[in-house]
């Protein structure tokens, strides 16, 4: 399919993205898909290859296939290991979890190295047309009934119809859309992270499973500690990542840098397999701590004209798997949204309905979604292995259908109207009015997260997917 086949009639929809990580970059193309002028700003004035592992689920991974050319690249260098063996912390195998049938019926799903998909995802944006301008510091966020805009560092204004703020936990347009400044918790938890050539790891006979015979995934659960290896691009690369206890303040900063004799010593005792793991990795780590915030009430402004989308609006736990992905479900909702209120607008651009749908549409999704992290954290931090030798499977990572077999686009495209009719009727202030009466359209069968958790339970047997017990 060729670009312009991708690109509909100009709407005259003025879109403004702040943000160029993967949920401003969807939303970004998506608008362009859709008609609507977009521009991307980003404050950095270069983007780098950074980062380690990141995941999409089959979920987002439709969206990359609507761009041509997109997922081609990601599936290249993509982690396509077979299943997820799980351990516990002194090596003993519990279970593998194979995706063969996850994949039949959902579809693939891209895990890779963030910085080389950032820059795939990135150069897209430019090759379509996409308006970006790197070094734009956003230091303010205003709006009226008709349009919205921001200040920039350089004390430069510019508007839009709708602006997007889309960089981050730390997003000003947090601000204007809660009233006040919130800032971020400490969870509890922290992440140590790595990528590396995995030249080292294949030298050792102890290791070569990993590098030999395709990509490999292994997990190693203990009390409150995790650790999962991966070799990646064939055996090429290599990258772990540990999640452990931590209760350092990060009011200024979540990201830094960690001797790796830190992990040594969260890690003291563990499987050899994994200090061999450990021996052949470079220092420092990456130390990432998991902020925590309180759910918001609203992602939206008070005149409809800003959304906070990606972790703006809803940080994810790296357990949940699903934080880039629904990420990049917003952007795709959002540019449906657009369309469907402008195509039924009289006297306006109708993007103050749009946002008020999108917000409907998208809200219970993803607070469900955000429930399945602290809930896959709790049932391999909290494990009583000795039970879980006698049901492996309870250890398992939930892939379940309402989650993973979702179209954003879609979906949007067919609750558009009925959402919109529900905000437009609210007695209580129609689309300016609270939200709730068009999210109760779209609570999903993960009301409460995973299927298991619902007040009311249900059959479960059909989201387990392929599990195969070994003896460990």
């Amino acid at each position: 399919m060729n670009q312009s086949s991708q690109t509909r009639q100009k709407s005259g929809i003025r879109v403004l993205v702040v943000g160029a990580g993967f949920a401003g970059l969807t939303a970004a193309i998506e608008c362009h898909r859709k008609g609507h002028s977009v521009t991307l700003l980003e404050k950095f004035p270069e983007l780098k290859l950074l980062g380690d592992i990141i995941s999409f689920g089959p979920n987002s991974s439709r969206i990359f296939q609507r761009w041509p050319g997109v997922a081609e690249q990601l599936d290249a260098l993509s982690q396509r290991a077979d299943g997820l063996v799980i351990k516990n912390w002194l090596g003993e195998t519990l279970l593998k979890q194979t995706w063969t049938t996850e994949q039949n019926e959902f579809g693939i799903r891209f895990d890779g190295h963030r910085g080389e998909f950032h820059e795939v995802v990135y150069k897209h944006a430019l090759d379509i047309g996409v308006d970006v301008r790197l070094g734009a510091r956003v230091e303010d966020y205003f709006e009226n009934d008709n349009e919205a805009g921001v200040v920039l560092e350089s004390g430069e204004r510019i508007t839009a119809n709708i602006v997007l703020a889309a960089e981050g936990v730390r997003s000003k347009g947090r601000k204007i859309v809660l009233g006040y400044d919130d800032k971020p918790k400490p969870s509890g938890y922290a992440v140590y992270r790595c990528w590396f050539d995995a030249d080292e790891v294949a030298k050792d006979p102890d290791l070569q499973y990993f590098t030999n015979n395709g990509d490999k995934h292994v997990a190693w659960l203990g009390p409150d500690v995790h650790f999962i290896a991966a070799s990646v691009k064939g055996g090429k690369d290599f990258s772990w990542v540990c999640t452990h206890r931590d209760e350092q303040d990060i009011e200024e900063s979540w990201s830094f840098e960690a001797p790796l004799s830190d992990a040594r010593k969260v890690l003291e005792g563990w499987d050899p397999v994994v200090q061999k793991i450990l021996d052949k990795t470079p220092s420092p780590l990456i130390d990432w701590k998991l902020v925590y915030r309180d759910p918001l009430p609203t992602w939206i402004s008070a005149r409809r004209r800003i959304a906070l989308i990606g972790d703006s609006a809803h940080p994810f736990l790296p357990t949940s798997i699903q934080g880039a992905s629904q990420a990049m479900e917003d952007g795709a909702t959002m540019a449906v949204c657009l369309s469907r209120a402008q195509a039924v607008a009289t006297g306006n651009d109708g993007v103050q309905e749009a946002v008020a749908t999108f917000e409907a549409i998208r809200y219970e999704r993803v607070r469900s979604a955000q429930k399945t992290g602290e809930q896959t954290r709790d049932i391999w931090h909290k494990a009583d292995f000795s039970a879980a030798k006698k049901d492996p499977q309870s250890l398992r990572l939930r892939r379940e259908a309402w989650l993973l077999n979702f179209d954003a686009e879609t979906y949007a495209e067919a609750h558009y109207e009925e959402t919109a009719r529900v905000l437009r009727t609210n007695p209580e202030g129609g689309i300016f009015g609270d939200t709730e009466c068009g999210r109760k359209l779209h609570v999903p069968e993960g009301k409460e997260g995973y299927l298991e958790y619902n007040e009311t339970p249900v059959n479960v047997a059909s989201s387990v997917k392929t599990v195969e017990v070994l003896n460990g």
